[in-house]
């Protein structure tokens, strides 16, 4: 499955706030990482984050669109399903 995902790096502590709409009405799921946003840092925070939360391996999520910018497309293979009921669970949380 593809997760939408806006980040913001260099925050105080790692967090998954839940639903995010823009604007443009498009939704997102907020996220907030320590790391900085230097060489990929940030990305890899949002993998071991989601990874953990999902209880998923790290190589199941992986950052695949917006390496530069705050939204990005995140992949996550779960073949069980459980990831995407709890994906689902934070999406109904607006942040």
């Amino acid at each position: 499955m593809r997760l939408t995902v806006r980040v913001t790096p260099n925050a105080s502590a790692d967090a998954i706030l839940g639903r995010m709409v823009d604007d443009a009405g498009r939704e997102f799921l907020k996220v907030k990482v320590r790391a900085v946003p230097e060489g990929g840092k940030a990305n890899r925070a949002v993998e071991k984050l989601l990874a953990k939360r999902l209880k998923l391996a790290k190589s199941a999520v992986r950052v695949v669109t917006g390496e530069t910018s705050r939204i990005k497309g995140v992949d996550i293979e779960d073949p069980s399903g459980a990831a995407e009921r709890l994906i689902s669970e934070w999406m109904s949380a607006d942040g």
